[in-house]
């Protein structure tokens, strides 16, 4: 498909004066426009609920879920990526974005390096693929050679793989298990999908990777129950989860995380059944780390 033929990169008749609009109706034509990210995002959603178990099986599976695609899409994928383990307590292999062009494209686009089929299976090959993993393949136009390139070698050896574009029977879709294309029309500025093609693509990989951790016990309630308490800030957040979960004082969630070295699952576990710290921690072992099943045991 001619590139200049894909909705992203269309005109906007609503946005062709841009340049002559004071500064309040600018922002207010791009809040204009940003509003119809979320419906577009509405229709696609048995898709993404789709891609949601396909990446918790692969979790389950002791597999990763692995996001990649050029410049922004790619940016975006590395961004969800680095925010898991912080979140979630994962390791962070478990969750990988890859961008086009290696890590150097991250602060300064790559020429040509998304152009290339066989780089894309380069990439997911170093990482020693398996069909344990779940390939997300991200691109607005949904043409990009180096997702495609990868999301052809995933399926060949068996993962499970999901293509995200903002265009409707894209290219990747057609080589992705799951397509997920929210459609949100021609950007504010003319083929800028670092907007909302953009946003559309954020918004889906935030509830890929968020309710994947869900399905695999790192969530209690709509609680972080595995954060990961590395300075002060989050510390005082695992205190705070701690007494949200369970009613208890402030010093008797400090004492309990200071007995299961600000592990929060625990903490709450050993608080609500009234157990020790390793007994905690060996019934969350027999759990598989679902805190609402253990705490049924």
């Amino acid at each position: 498909m001619n590139l200049g033929a894909l909705v992203s990169e269309t005109r906007n008749p609503d946005t062709t004066h841009l340049d002559e609009m004071s500064t309040l109706e600018m922002v207010t034509c791009f809040n204009n426009e940003d509003a119809k990210v979320p419906l577009a995002i509405k229709a696609v959603l048995p898709e993404i609920a789709q891609a949601v178990d396909l990446a918790a099986a692969s979790f389950r599976a002791n597999g990763r879920l692995i996001y990649l695609g050029a410049g922004t899409s790619g940016r975006l994928g590395v961004l969800d990526a680095s925010e898991c383990p912080p979140t979630f307590g994962v390791p962070h292999g478990m969750v990988i974005g890859l961008i086009a062009g290696g890590a150097g494209a991250l602060l300064k686009a790559v020429e040509g390096a998304e152009d290339s089929a066989e780089l894309g299976e380069e990439d997911l090959k170093a990482l020693n693929l398996t069909a344990d993993d779940t390939v997300v393949g991200l691109a607005a136009s949904g043409r990009t050679p180096y997702v495609i390139g990868a999301l052809r070698y995933a399926r060949a050896l068996g993962c499970a793989t999901v293509a995200i574009s903002c265009n409707p029977a894209s290219p990747i879709a057609n080589e992705a298990q799951v397509a997920i294309s929210p459609v949100v029309g021609p950007e504010a500025l003319t083929g800028s999908t670092r907007l909302k093609s953009g946003t559309a693509q954020k918004l889906v990989l935030n509830m890929i990777s968020t309710g994947a951790m869900v399905k695999f016990g790192k969530v209690y309630q709509n609680l972080m129950v595995d954060v990961k308490a590395t300075n002060v800030k989050l510390v005082d957040r695992a205190c705070r989860i701690v007494i949200e979960a369970t009613g208890a004082a402030r010093a008797d969630a400090e004492s309990a995380l200071q007995q299961t070295a600000f592990e929060v699952k625990p903490a709450i576990l050993m608080l609500l059944a009234q157990i020790s710290a390793d007994q905690a921690k060996a019934r969350l072992i027999q759990h598989n780390g679902f805190l609402r099943a253990a705490l049924i045991d």
